[in-house]
Formats: structure tokens, C-alpha cells, sequence
């Protein structure tokens, strides 16, 4: 039995070092002690001690870099499927042939056109004109072509968000690490995200090019209203190699790119509105106060309000380049029989000269309604992947 040392009246004990604590090392400011190392956010570097070094070794080794690639692919899967019919309608409203038949449809009632309207009443205009086509779809192509092209669409979303969240989830380890003494900052998002996004659009262009042009594709588009001019993706493959050559499943590519900044945009916003809702939840727990109904709200549906939240404001901005895409993909001719559009700015500039400002967001409402809920999807799924994998999303 150790004895206990005495101490003066009216002063209280000293500590026994072994109930203290133990101090962590910070690679930059020495010995920090563990609450104030929680007081100053995520940001932090913290490692553990020497004599832990074992220990962080073995956790290291616990962390599994394709978990991130599984979640993805199947958030995305998820998202795509139940969000089919409105990607079908914002693609064919992207389109040149669906607005020209909406040119047309206005010039036979005498209405003006939407870039010669007030805002309110233009968009009003794009609301109701989106609600009839869909409703005209499946009553003249039956409600299968609501689903047209999911096929390949899947084929690309699995591959291209597990690529996506695969890249971003280990590129933010790899860049914290290389370039911000292991931190997760503001940068680690804005490069991951730019990287990922690069990556991603490379590797699955070929894909989304198919699922496009299978979109645009209806019933009375072959050669004189006899057929579809494809019978499936691989026909679509092999006409688009053969007419355009490998340079032709491309096409579309310099818009791709153009929209990492709107993924780039979207995984900064995401990941700041995690951190506010990180910081509130700690909060809330130091304050010992009962959790209200609206904090109860917020620690339910925050996450998902936040992906939604961040591709809405990412999407709102950039939404231009993916009515450039779409063109570039479709690849339509001009009266010579030569192809309409040369490249990212002709495309831009011709479109803006031709059909004004408002063409530039064509198909903008059923785009929002699709990709909002879709990312709240997405990221919902792939989160709850993470943990059920016990893996976890941060650096």
C-alpha cells in the first residue's frame, strides 16, 4: 500500500498523476491538453503520444479506402433510380428539339418569347410548359419512356459517383496530409472535390454521352419515321464510332470538366454546413440543457438538408454548362449537314445569340426538383453506408 501524502489544512489534494489525463503532442504547438485541443475544432492537427505510436499505427491500418467506393456507388444508384423521370424531362428540355417544339407551340398561341418577358412570368411559363411535356410523355410513348436510358444511366452513375466519392473521401486524407499538416480545412475540400471531379468526368463520358442520346432518342427518329435510330446502348456505341469515330463518345467533354466547379462547389458547401451542424450538436451537449423538438428536427434531417442545400446553391449557379453539355452531346446539324456547334464558347455564344438567355436554363426546374432530393439521396445513403461499414467520412 502506498501512503498518501499529507496535505495542509483547507487546501485540496493533489491530483494523482496517474487519474490525470494524459497530454496529446500537437506536431506544431507541443503538449496540448485534450479540452482545449477539442475547443479548436476539427482543423487540429492531434496525434497521439509516443507511447500510443502503436496504437495510431493500428488504426490507420483499420481504415478502408474502398468503403468510400462502395457507399458511393450505391447512394448513387439509389438516387438515380427513384429521380429517372425527371432526369428524362430535364434532358429532353435541355434539348434543341424539344425547344424548338416549345418555339413553335408558343409562336401558333401568340405568346412571346421568354427572354422578351418579365422573370416572374418567364418562369412561370418554363413551369407550366415543363408540367406538359411531362404529362405528354408517357400518353405518347407510354410510361416506360420515363425510364428511357436508366439502363446506361446506372451503368454510369455506379461507377461514376463510387469513383467520385472514392476519390474525394481518399484524396482529402492525401492532400490534408501533403499540404495541411494533416488538417481538414476549406483547401482539402476545394482540391479534393476539383480532383474527384476531373477524374470522374474522364472516366465515364463515354457512358453519359449514351445515356443522352438514347434520351433524345424517340420513337419516329429513324430513317423516314420507321423505327428508333437506336435499338440499344451498344447500337448507340457502335453508330457514334463509327460516324464520329472515338473522338465522338467525347463530345461533351470541355462541359464536363466546366461542371467540376459546380461539384467542387457543391462538396465545400456540404462540408461546411457538416461542420456548423458538428459545432452545434457540441454545443448543445456542453450546455446540459434539455434537446428541444427543432433540435431534435435539426439532428435528424441536418445532414440531408445540407447536401440538398449545397446542390441547390451549386446547381443554381452553374446550371449553363449543362445545357452546353447536352448540346455538345446531341451534336446537332446546321442546314449544310454539318455539326451545329464547334466547341464549349461556340456552343455558349450561339445558344445565348440564337435563343437568348433563357435557353441557357432550359429545363432548369425539373433539374432542380431532380438533383436536389437526389443528393439528399445520395449523400444520405452514402453516409449511412460509411457507418454502418465503420468507416467515417472525415480525414
Amino acid at each position: 500500500m502506498v501512503a498518501s501524502t499529507p496535505t495542509l489544512s483547507g487546501t485540496a489534494p493533489r491530483p494523482n498523476v496517474r487519474d490525470t489525463p494524459p497530454f496529446t503532442q500537437d506536431a506544431e504547438l507541443g503538449q496540448v491538453d485534450p479540452q482545449r485541443a477539442e475547443d479548436a475544432g476539427d482543423g487540429l492537427p492531434v496525434t497521439s503520444a509516443p507511447g500510443n505510436a502503436n496504437s495510431q499505427a493500428g488504426a490507420l491500418k483499420e481504415r478502408r479506402p474502398w468503403a468510400h467506393f462502395v457507399a458511393g456507388g450505391l447512394g448513387g444508384m439509389t438516387a438515380a433510380t427513384l429521380t429517372s423521370p425527371l432526369d428524362v424531362l430535364k434532358t429532353r428540355l435541355q434539348s434543341t428539339f424539344y425547344q424548338e417544339q416549345l418555339a413553335a407551340a408558343r409562336t401558333a398561341k401568340g405568346i412571346l418569347a421568354p427572354s422578351q418577358m418579365p422573370v416572374a412570368r418567364a418562369a412561370w411559363l418554363h413551369i407550366s410548359e415543363t408540367g406538359q411535356i411531362l404529362a405528354q410523355i408517357p400518353k405518347m410513348e407510354g410510361w416506360r419512356a420515363l425510364f428511357k436510358g436508366l439502363g446506361p444511366n446506372l451503368v454510369g452513375v455506379v461507377p461514376a459517383r463510387a469513383i467520385n466519392f472514392w476519390a474525394y473521401g481518399n484524396g482529402k486524407r492525401v492532400y490534408s496530409n501533403l499540404l495541411f499538416d494533416g488538417r481538414e480545412t476549406a483547401g482539402v475540400h476545394l482540391l479534393s472535390a476539383a480532383t474527384a471531379g476531373i477524374i470522374t468526368g474522364t472516366a465515364t463520358n463515354p457512358i453519359w454521352l449514351v445515356k443522352t442520346r438514347l434520351q433524345l432518342d424517340k420513337q419516329t427518329a429513324g430513317l423516314e419515321g420507321k423505327g428508333r435510330q437506336y435499338r440499344n446502348a451498344w447500337d448507340c456505341v457502335r453508330q457514334t464510332f463509327r460516324s464520329e469515330g472515338l473522338r465522338g463518345l467525347y463530345r461533351g467533354l470541355s462541359a464536363s470538366y466546366l461542371g467540376v466547379s459546380e461539384s467542387t462547389l457543391q462538396w465545400v458547401l456540404y462540408e461546411q454546413a457538416k461542420r456548423s451542424l458538428a459545432h452545434r450538436a457540441l454545443d448543445l451537449e456542453r450546455s446540459g440543457r434539455t434537446p428541444t423538438f427543432w433540435d431534435r428536427t435539426v439532428e435528424w434531417t441536418g445532414h440531408l438538408t445540407a447536401a440538398g442545400g449545397a446542390k441547390f446553391c451549386a446547381a443554381l449557379i452553374t446550371y449553363p454548362h449543362e445545357v452546353v453539355r447536352t448540346r455538345l452531346r446531341q451534336a446537332p446539324v446546321d442546314a449544310t449537314g454539318r455539326v451545329k456547334y464547334k466547341g464549349l464558347l461556340n456552343c455558349f455564344l450561339t445558344v445565348f445569340r440564337e435563343e437568348g438567355m433563357a435557353a441557357l436554363y432550359g429545363g432548369l426546374v425539373p433539374h432542380m426538383l431532380r438533383v436536389v432530393p437526389s443528393a439528399a439521396i445520395m449523400f444520405g445513403v452514402y453516409e449511412g453506408v460509411l457507418k454502418g461499414l465503420g468507416e467515417s467520412s472525415g480525414v
